[in-house]
């Protein structure tokens, strides 16, 4: 498994080796040992999640305050979407900056996403199947939302040609980076 940080290096990107053949593929998904050297945590995944989007719809940027912060550890399963984490803790060098990586079903990647950053993903293809492995339970009561449009932030979510992206009531809702609750 390729193991690349990102520009932010608390976020990783694995890329699985795929062996195929004309019956189909296999790959190791995850690898305890493998996250481990790579992010220098050891880490429980309690939940897994998984969600369908359609072309155009935006999820985030979520996050959980402690003591419910959540890492997440993400893949695509069908289609394609820009997967993004913005940093959100104050005492970070990388505070209010964002990475984001292209995660589809035809590149197998993962990207690691740690307690401390907002996620958020918008759907490329026309539809896209995403799975979660996260650290910690959902707890409503410690949910927030950042902006996706967040002009401090200035994401590039690569929108391409869709003219608005679909969000969710509570994802309208999102406060900016300088409102919002954030970690220390």
């Amino acid at each position: 498994m390729k193991v690349t940080p990102l520009a932010i290096p608390e976020v990783v990107l694995f890329e699985p080796q795929i062996f195929g053949d004309d019956r189909g593929f296999f790959y190791e998904s995850f690898n305890m040992k493998v996250f481990k050297e790579a992010t220098g945590l050891e880490r429980q995944f309690v939940q897994d999640n998984h969600s369908k989007s359609q072309k155009g719809v935006l999820r985030g940027l979520h996050y959980q305050l402690d003591p419910m912060a959540q890492g997440k550890l993400v893949r695509v399963i069908e289609g394609e979407v820009l997967d993004i984490a913005v940093d959100i803790r104050k005492s970070s060098p990388t505070f209010g900056q964002w990475v984001g990586a292209k995660l589809s079903a035809e590149n197998n990647n993962q990207l690691w996403v740690p307690e401390g950053f907002a996620h958020g993903f918008i759907t490329l293809s026309d539809s896209a199947q995403f799975l979660y492995k996260a650290t910690n339970y959902y707890a409503p009561e410690f949910e927030r939302c950042i902006a996706w449009n967040d002009p401090n932030l200035s994401v590039d979510w690569q929108l391409g040609d869709i003219e608005c992206p679909s969000l969710s009531a509570k994802d309208k809702q999102g406060l900016t980076l300088k409102e919002a609750e954030l970690f220390k």
